[in-house]
């Protein structure tokens, strides 16, 4: 009576499998539905936690710096002290005077901290280095 022309031979052992398939990815859909917001608000906590650790890092690093800088500081015057220390000692083996020579020496000495200059040494009427001589070339 009836022509069977559909090729799909809905039996219940295809449609009981189905059925479960279609429930199960409703009950997936459902319970991502309720998790995912919970999961954003957890990862953008997380996310939080994480930036704060962040920033207490590299304000430990920012101290540290401070306190590295500030012991610097100490000893660069120490050594600061102990020239002047040395300076005034010599100052005081020389009887306290500072004769126009040891000046010339003090500076001739400095010169040799010059390394990548050349220096040309005219003596003068008072003895004294000529200081200015570059002037005229560094302003032209």
């Amino acid at each position: 009576m009836y022509a069977n022309n559909n090729p799909v031979n809905f039996t219940p052992n295809i449609v009981k499998p189905i059925c479960w398939l279609v429930g199960i990815v409703i009950v997936v859909v459902v319970a991502m539905a309720f998790i995912l917001p919970w999961y954003h608000v957890w990862a953008q906590e997380m996310e939080g936690k994480a930036e704060f650790a962040k920033a207490e890092q590299n304000r430990k690093i920012k101290i540290e710096e401070a306190k590295a800088n500030l012991e610097a500081e100490k000893l660069n015057a120490q050594a600061e002290i102990e020239r002047a220390k040395g300076a005034a000692e010599a100052i005081r083996i020389e009887n306290g005077s500072i004769t126009p020579t040891y000046i010339q020496y003090l500076w001739v000495r400095q010169q040799s901290d010059l390394s990548d200059k050349t220096v040309i040494y005219v003596p003068t009427e008072t003895n004294l280095p000529i200081l200015e001589s570059t002037r005229a070339i560094l302003n032209q």
